[in-house]
């Protein structure tokens, strides 16, 4: 009997996406013009608040993106959780300034917004908090900490599209806000991303260096050093489908992260719990085991049942090229350990993840 396999994420593209990128290629508008470039950065802008919305080729140059618009360089310093996703340090890097990690608040799995104040230096010039698995960081803190400092708020919503804290859209806080639609995010472009802000001057620039630098009233001629980081109308295309039916995705993950905590209840794991005063997404549904040498064969036993899962992310100071000048950051390792993602796709049925659930408890049942 073939093994039925439950992966990690499984996008939905049962709506417009066809139908849109049909046109595309009916009208031969396939690369960075055509009508749903436009469109979905409107839409994406109206959606989540904000002025101004520019639309890149993926998530991680949004973020180079979003730092070249803010000017920062050699000699500055960037603050931003070591549990993270490679790409918010590994953009950083990419301007020359420094990345300088700080803990995790045990809670919520975000930023620690003390371990930031503590870490600010003459040096400091941007603060990066990092929206991580769909649960808002404390935006309150940490703007207030900004304020004081006058230091620049870069947010990384690559895993919080459409994640509130306090009835706002993250992205909405900073003086710039970047977006990630690769195939496992909440909507999808494939590959692709944007950035977002409520400034003006921030956004023109920004779309003046993903545009080659590219003058504005002087054809083939270019000002600036500037960057190939445009999206096209294809990848814009589905992520305008994705979009018309964003609502109902959120709140299909929502569904699903409330019947993982109603199934698990009574294992010895602990689910990523919704902060009050927010609205979590549950880009992925993650859980904590009771100890650390427990993830592993948990995971293995998962995989021999045909069950995908991940582990939470290393914490990127302890990588090699990163761990120059290693410091301990007990929360985060600790959370990076134990953690892990259980399949999280919207459409995870019933059956499925009575499954999951069930191979979960099976382990336990081994387990001394």
């Amino acid at each position: 009997m073939t093994q039925i396999r439950i992966p990690i994420y499984q996008p939905d593209l049962s709506g417009n996406e066809k139908a849109y990128v049909n046109e595309c290629l009916d009208t031969s508008w396939i690369s960075s013009r055509g009508r749903f470039v436009g469109e979905f950065e409107q839409k994406f802008a109206e959606f989540v608040g904000t002025e101004h919305a520019a639309s890149v080729c993926n998530g991680t140059v949004a973020l180079h993106l979003a730092l070249l618009a803010l000017g920062i360089g050699p000699g500055d310093e960037v603050i931003v959780p070591t549990l993270t996703y490679i790409s918010s340090v590994n953009a950083i890097t990419y301007t020359g300034a420094k990345p300088v990690f700080v803990d995790s608040l045990r809670s919520t799995w975000q930023m620690d917004p003390e371990d930031v104040r503590r870490n600010v230096t003459p040096n400091t010039r941007a603060i990066m908090p990092v929206h991580l698995y769909g649960q808002a960081c404390d935006m309150d803190a940490l703007m207030a900490v900004a304020a004081e400092h006058r230091l620049f708020v870069v947010e990384d919503c690559a895993e919080g599209f459409g994640t509130l804290y306090k009835g706002r859209h993250v992205g909405t806080f900073g003086d710039i806000s970047t977006f990630s639609f690769f195939g496992n995010k909440t909507i999808t472009t494939g590959e692709g991303g944007m950035v977002v802000s409520n400034d003006k001057t921030l956004n023109e620039r920004a779309r003046h260096l993903k545009g080659q630098g590219l003058a504005a009233h002087r054809e083939y001629w270019h000002d600036v050093v500037g960057y190939n980081y445009r999206m096209t109308n294809i990848q814009a295309a589905i992520g305008l489908a994705q979009l018309e039916r964003a609502e109902q995705t959120i709140a299909a993950k929502r569904a699903l992260a409330a019947r993982y905590a109603t199934a698990l209840a009574g294992l010895p794991v602990e689910i990523h719990a919704e902060a009050p005063g927010t609205v979590h997404t549950y880009w992925m549904v993650s859980i904590l085991v009771e100890r650390a040498e427990q993830r592993e064969p948990l995971r293995k036993h998962l995989a021999q049942a045909g069950i995908e899962t991940r582990p939470l992310f290393y914490p990127v100071h302890t990588m090699p090229m990163y761990a120059h000048n290693y410091r301990k950051h007990r929360v985060a390792e600790d959370l990076a350990w134990r953690g892990v993602n259980l399949p999280s796709w919207p459409g995870l049925g019933e059956e499925r993840l009575g499954q999951v659930v069930a191979s979960i408890a099976e382990f336990y049942s081994h387990v001394a």
